[in-house]
C-alpha cells in the first residue's frame, strides 16, 4: 500500500536512489554490487560559473564486495560516475579496499563506522555500505532455505528475532517456523 496523497502541494527537491544487485560466481563467492544516485529537482551553480542540472548526478557511486559463504568480504572495489568535488572526492575509491576481512553478519556498520569516520572516507560510499547486510542475507536466503530442506542445516534461522514480524512468540514464527516458536507467557488475574 503506498503513501496517502500529501495535504499540501510540494515542490520537488531532492532524489537518491539506492540500487544493490547481487550475482552468484562460478568460484562460489558471491558479489553484491551497490549504486547510489542523488540528483536536484533544480538547476544550481558550481564553481567556475558551471552550472548543475536539474537531474543530472550530483553524487553516482559504485561499490562491490565480493563474499564467502560466512559473509565474509575478500574483495572490495569502490567507484564514481560523479562527485561534486571530483577528483578531490574520488581519490577516497581506494581506501574502501579496506572492508577486506570484514564480516557482514558481525557488527558491520559499527566497524565500517569507525574504520570511514569523518575524513578517514566519504559519507556517501559509507552510506552504501550500511546497506549490504540484509541484501547478503536475501543473497543466500534460498540457499539457506534448501540446505535446511535437505536437512543439512538445523540452526536457528538467524533473522528471527530480528524484527517485530519476526519474534519468537509471534505469529508468523508460529506458522513458518513453528519449530522455534515460543509461546509467550500468559499471567492469570488475581480475584
Amino acid at each position: 500500500m503506498p503513501l496517502p496523497p500529501p495535504e499540501y502541494a510540494r515542490e520537488p527537491l531532492h532524489t537518491r536512489s539506492i540500487r544493490v544487485n547481487s550475482f552468484a560466481r562460478e568460484d562460489g563467492c558471491w558479489d553484491l554490487e551497490a549504486e547510489l544516485i542523488d540528483t536536484k529537482a533544480y538547476d544550481f551553480p558550481k564553481r567556475a560559473g558551471a552550472m548543475q542540472r536539474a537531474g543530472d548526478p550530483v553524487h553516482h557511486m559504485h561499490l562491490r564486495v565480493t563474499i564467502d559463504e560466512r559473509f565474509t568480504i575478500v574483495d572490495a572495489l569502490a567507484a564514481y560516475d560523479a562527485a561534486p568535488y571530483e577528483q578531490h572526492c574520488m581519490a577516497i575509491a581506494p581506501d574502501y579496499k579496506a572492508l577486506i576481512g570484514m564480516n557482514l553478519l558481525r557488527n558491520f556498520r559499527h566497524t565500517v563506522k569507525a574504520r570511514f569516520a569523518r575524513t578517514a572516507g566519504c559519507t556517501h560510499l559509507t552510506e552504501l555500505s550500511y546497506v549490504l547486510p540484509t541484501v547478503a542475507v536475501q543473497t543466500m536466503a534460498n540457499r539457506r532455505r534448501q540446505a535446511r530442506d535437505m536437512g543439512m542445516d538445523k540452526s536457528k534461522p538467524f533473522q528471527l528475532e530480528g524484527c517485530h514480524a519476526l519474534r519468537l512468540d509471534g505469529e508468523v514464527v508460529r506458522e513458518f517456523y513453528p519449530q522455534w516458536h515460543k509461546p509467550s507467557v500468559v499471567l492469570g488475574k488475581c480475584e
